[in-house]
């Protein structure tokens, strides 16, 4: 069973690959990136689609799958991974979240996999136990910077719900510094997503850092702030 879905995905992106798709594909990548040149709506489609046949696997097995295709190292088969990962979500259990964490450290190499597997996996995961914020914590603190990238971007969904804000602003401080601007995107992007739901407590904390704060990740955290904040904030 397992072979013959790991066939038939690899069967229907061969099918539907393009040079044009794969060659564009670069363009929104620092670092080199290994395609094949599916869109992603077709990458989509084939991964609902089996999801669909796969139904009553177990998720244990379903998460083999997904180290399989994690491990050919091609975006889009990462981005099935992840679809076939999330999928299963109602399934989670604390034990997970090695799981999860294996793949971000070994798998995750480009932005695009990162918020893949983390806005939706990862991000419903520890809204189910939230004691695992303390593990985004540790990524956020690490020497790998994809894990730190993870560990805002993880929490992009929970934060436009209104949670988690007090970790919101822990993991934030702990990225504040951080040179790499993937990483610095990442925690704008989170911070701007708590502002959805707590503008002014956001507004707060992103005065209070603005001297120190990547310029980066301030603008991002800013987007989503009406005209006249956004005007005060960027004032010297």
């Amino acid at each position: 069973m397992k072979n013959n879905i790991i066939e038939s995905v690899r069967r229907e992106l061969a099918a539907n690959a393009d040079t044009q798709t794969r060659e564009s594909s670069q363009y929104f990548f620092k670092e080199p990136v290994v395609t094949l040149g599916v869109k992603t709506a077709i990458v989509n489609r084939i991964a609902r689609e089996h999801c669909k046949q796969m139904k009553d696997l177990p998720k244990a097995e379903v998460f083999l799958l997904c180290e399989v295709l994690f491990r050919s190292n091609y975006l889009e088969e990462s981005f099935i991974a992840c679809e076939f990962a999330y999928a299963r979500r109602k399934q989670y259990e604390p034990g997970d979240f090695a799981t999860f964490e294996h793949w971000v450290e070994t798998y995750v190499n480009n932005w695009a996999t990162c918020d893949s597997l983390c806005n939706h996996t990862v991000g419903s995961f520890v809204e189910m136990y939230p004691e695992y914020l303390a593990g985004l914590k540790r990524w956020a603190a690490g020497p790998n910077r994809w894990m730190r990238r993870a560990s805002a971007v993880s929490l992009i969904v929970p934060a436009r719900h209104g949670k988690f804000l007090d970790d919101v602003f822990e993991i934030a401080g702990i990225l504040m510094t951080d040179r790499e601007d993937l990483v610095q995107k990442g925690f704008g992007w989170m911070l701007k997503a708590a502002s959805q739901a707590h503008q002014s407590e956001v507004f707060a904390y992103l005065m209070d850092h603005r001297d120190v704060m990547p310029r980066t990740a301030f603008r991002y955290a800013l987007e989503k702030m009406p005209p006249d904040l956004r005007k005060q904030a960027m004032q010297k």
